[in-house]
C-alpha cells in the first residue's frame, strides 16, 4: 500500500479526555505525540497542522492534564498525551497523568506510532527513555524528535543528531531521530513522511 499524502492543515479538534474510556472508539490509526512538558510538543503540533492555535500553547509548561484528540480524516487521528516531567506539578497529578499515559499505551489497538519530543539540548532524560522502552516493549514504532533545534548552531546540530540516533540504537527497536524547529519549520516534511507511514499501513486483526 503506497504511503498516503495526508493533508495535515485539515485537523481538527474533537475532545479532550481524562482517561481513556472517554476517547472515540478505538478503531482506525491514532498516532501519539507525547514529551515532557516543556518539550515544545504544542508547538510542534500546531507547526505541523499550519495551524497557530489547533494545541493551546501553555507559558507554565505541564497545563495539558487532558488526552487531546485531534481529526484528520475519518477514523485517522493525532492524540497530544499530557506532559511530563514538570516539578511544579503536584505528586497526585504526576501519578494521575502516569496512569493514564501507561493506560493508553498499553491498551489502546488503534495506536500505531508515538512521535516523543525532546529538547535537543537535553534529549534522552530518565523519563523519556522510560517511555521510548515502553513503547519498543509495545511494539510500536517512535519518532524521536529532537525539538528547538533552531537553538544550536549548523554543526553541533548535527552532531547531537548523531549521538542521539546512536544511542537510540540501545533500545533495540524501531525508533528514528530526526532534528525539528517550529521556528524555522525544519524536520515538518520528515515528520510528514514518518505519519504518512504510519497511516498508511494495513494492520491485519485476524
Amino acid at each position: 500500500m503506497a504511503d498516503q499524502q495526508l493533508n495535515y492543515a485539515s485537523a481538527k479538534f474533537v475532545t479532550s479526555a481524562p482517561d481513556i474510556s472517554k476517547l472515540p472508539p478505538d478503531t482506525g490509526i491514532e498516532i501519539a505525540f507525547a514529551g515532557r512538558s516543556n518539550a515544545g510538543k504544542s508547538s510542534a503540533l500546531n507547526t505541523l497542522t499550519r495551524q497557530k492555535s489547533l494545541a493551546r500553547i501553555s507559558k507554565t509548561p505541564g497545563r495539558t492534564q487532558l488526552i487531546n484528540v485531534f481529526e484528520l480524516d475519518s477514523g485517522q487521528r493525532l492524540i497530544d498525551l499530557p506532559g511530563y516531567g514538570f516539578a511544579k506539578v503536584p505528586i497526585a497529578v504526576k501519578e494521575k497523568w502516569q496512569r493514564s499515559l501507561s493506560e493508553y499505551l498499553q491498551r489502546r489497538d488503534s495506536l500505531k506510532g508515538i512521535v516523543v519530543l525532546m529538547d535537543i539540548r537535553h534529549p534522552f532524560r530518565e523519563t523519556d527513555q522510560e517511555l521510548i522502552y515502553w513503547a519498543v516493549d509495545c511494539e510500536l514504532p517512535v519518532l524521536a524528535l529532537l525539538t528547538k533545534a533552531d537553538k544550536l548552531k549548523q554543526g553541533a546540530r548535527k552532531s547531537m543528531v548523531l549521538q542521539a540516533r546512536q544511542a537510540a540504537i540501545a533500545f533495540n527497536g524501531d525508533v528514528q531521530v530526526e532534528a525539528f524547529s517550529s521556528l524555522k519549520r525544519f524536520g515538518v516534511e520528515q515528520v510528514e513522511e514518518k505519519l504518512n507511514q504510519w497511516y498508511s499501513k494495513e494492520y491485519d486483526d485476524e
